[in-house]
């Protein structure tokens, strides 16, 4: 009987990736921003925060013009309140956008309603839109003038003044390389004023001046973004082929993988032993084809397979079922392979390669768009979906090697611990430039990104999350890493601001374009300038802390501080059936703190 329950899992998974190949409706996401009667509230696309608590703010404004963004800037610093900018999207995981104060002194920008300029000089290859523009509206403007934007994210849910502003990325170490503020050529920011300017003023940025390179990756801290110039090339095909194999030689090849195609990433399954290489380059624009890269994980589903899905990966993790968790990743893997992962050549995936426009293989979010209400994006908070955890890495590119290994030496302790992370998308691996941007990445790098399951309770315990917290520390401790500043939980950001060479210089242009801090807040702060939270029972159940005693973790359900397997620094809270020793790490000694 339990392996026929499995059995049914797996088959329903099947029938899930199935069931998303061929949906082509969903229930639209929710704004970002909702009022109430005593104010409003931010929400991310998740419905919670990192830390679980609420986003609240009095006042929320939607100006639809450049004078109408520098008036709500100016209110702000005339009235002395804490400001952030928040847009149609909200798919930034920490508080960034968050400008909630104890005092209740702050508002929100939102650029919903800032879309309607572009901008294309054809002649120059450089288009300039409005900040508030969506990453598919522009892609449509530009191919439809015979020209591509190079760099995109793979998910396109996100504002063009966003997506720039966080350091957003697709993959190569080509050209200027797959982080869009590389291809930026011009930015305006709206940042305040004296009263002789009217309180704020609108500052036009090129490559020349000294502070373009603050204003590049600016995670809102500086100014507005109003308008943002970027680079085009002409309008080319790409031609796209996955290779599912063996994944032994992850650590040595990927450099050269990297090299060899413009667009390459890798797609690791370490439960399954699997790589999937992603052959990725431009073709000229003659080549036959029209097909489609519709990610499959970005495709509407039907509601009641999500919160299927959900509720059955709730059971494994709570009745500590491996087995299921395995049969689980197999199947996915699996419908992965047999869809190509969501490329398609014209209404269905029918062989490699698969070519198209770069302007339909770039980014993916086909959830996004239409309004049946028995779909929806899987992640979406109404439906009870998908909830998870979302860890990004980005490595100098000669570590990325001994970090993969050492993966390994933990993966093989145990194998099936890392099916979890094979049910959603296992390691996604891409490449990303150097960066001129002082927030952006000083060498060329490495980006891994996994997502993993998160409890409905922050005091929920969840299975094997030692795994991952020791993976997640293997990253940005043993080896440096420096955390995506969109996404990963809090303790990714510990003492962050020492990774950045440039980082002082960051910190001189905000002194000088934002004096009294309206564009700061207690959350960005906490994010930016890398401090740890207080911590308490149950903190480093979500990264809010790392555990120094068995109470940051959960004794009482078996959950108990101690030492990585692999990389012995590491603290992560595991499970245990009989309590640890008096003497054991964790019995109350702060000592091991990191």
């Amino acid at each position: 009987m339990h392996s026929f329950w499995w059995l049914f899992c797996a088959l329903h998974h099947v029938i899930w990736a199935a069931t998303m190949l061929i949906s082509i409706q969903a229930m639209p996401p929710e704004p970002p921003v909702r009022c109430y009667k005593n104010g409003c509230n931010l929400y991310n696309s998740y419905g919670v925060w990192g830390d679980r608590k609420d986003c609240h703010v009095q006042n929320v404004t939607y100006p639809t013009t450049e004078e109408e963004l520098r008036l709500a800037v100016a209110y702000a610093n005339q009235n002395k309140l804490k400001v952030k900018v928040v847009s149609q999207f909200s798919h930034t995981i920490p508080k960034l956008a968050c400008p909630a104060t104890s005092s209740g002194n702050s508002m929100l920008i939102s650029t919903a309603k800032y879309n309607s300029s572009t901008e294309i000089d054809a002649k120059n290859l450089a288009v300039t839109v409005d900040a508030g523009i969506g990453l598919r509206q522009l892609i449509e403007a530009v191919e439809e003038a015979g020209l591509s934007l190079v760099a995109a994210p793979y998910w396109e849910g996100v504002s063009v003044g966003g997506l720039v502003s966080t350091g957003a990325h697709g993959s190569s170490w080509w050209g200027k390389g797959g982080a869009v503020h590389d291809h930026i050529v011009g930015l305006s920011l709206i940042v305040p004023a004296k009263q002789s300017e009217g309180f704020a003023k609108i500052v036009k940025l090129e490559p020349k001046d000294q502070i373009f390179n603050a204003a590049k990756v600016s995670l809102g801290l500086l100014g507005v973004i109003s308008k943002v110039k970027l680079s085009l090339e002409p309008r080319f095909k790409r031609s796209i082929a996955y290779n599912f194999t063996d994944d032994a030689q992850i650590e040595n090849i990927y450099m050269d993988h990297a090299k060899k195609y413009e667009f390459a990433d890798i797609t690791w399954y370490p439960s399954k032993h699997t790589a999937a290489y992603r052959y990725d380059n431009r073709v000229p624009l003659n080549a036959s084809g029209d097909g489609t890269y519709d990610f499959l994980g970005f495709q509407s589903n039907s509601i009641l397979i999500s919160k299927s899905i959900r509720a059955t990966e709730k059971t494994m993790d709570n009745g500590r079922s491996l087995g299921g968790k395995c049969t689980m990743a197999a199947s996915f893997l699996g419908v992965k392979k047999l869809v190509a992962n969501g490329l398609k050549n014209g209404l269905i995936f029918t062989g490699y390669p698969v070519i198209g426009p770069q302007g339909k293989m770039q980014t993916s979010g086909s959830c996004l768009y239409s309004t049946a209400a028995d779909n929806s994006c899987a992640w979406d908070p109404r439906i009870n979906g998908l909830f998870f955890y979302e860890t990004t890495a980005i490595f100098p590119a000669s570590k990325f090697g001994d970090f993969i290994r050492d993966v390994k030496k933990l993966r093989d302790l145990k194998p099936d611990n890392f099916c979890g992370v094979d049910i959603y998308n296992g390691f996604l691996i891409r490449f990303i430039r150097a960066s001129g941007a002082y927030l952006g990445q000083p060498e060329d790098s490495v980006v891994v990104d996994f997502n993993y399951f998160r409890a409905d309770d922050a005091l929920t315990p969840r299975f094997n999350q030692d795994v991952w917290e020791e993976v997640e520390q293997l990253a940005f401790f043993k080896y440096g890493a420096k955390p995506h500043w969109a996404k990963n939980r809090n303790l990714a950001f510990v003492d962050v601001q020492k990774k950045y060479p440039n980082f002082n210089k960051f910190e001189a242009v905000k002194r000088q374009l934002d004096p009294q801090n309206l564009f700061s807040s207690e959350w960005s702060d906490e994010v930016v300038f890398g401090k740890e939270g207080v911590k308490s029972d149950g903190c480093a159940l979500e990264g809010q802390c790392i555990c120094s005693e068995d109470r940051h973790c959960s004794p009482g359900k078996g959950y108990f501080c101690k030492p990585g397997l692999v990389y012995k620094e590491a603290r992560v809270c595991r499970y245990s059936s009989s309590p640890p020793s008096p003497f054991s790490v964790g019995s109350g000694s702060d000592k091991n703190d990191l």
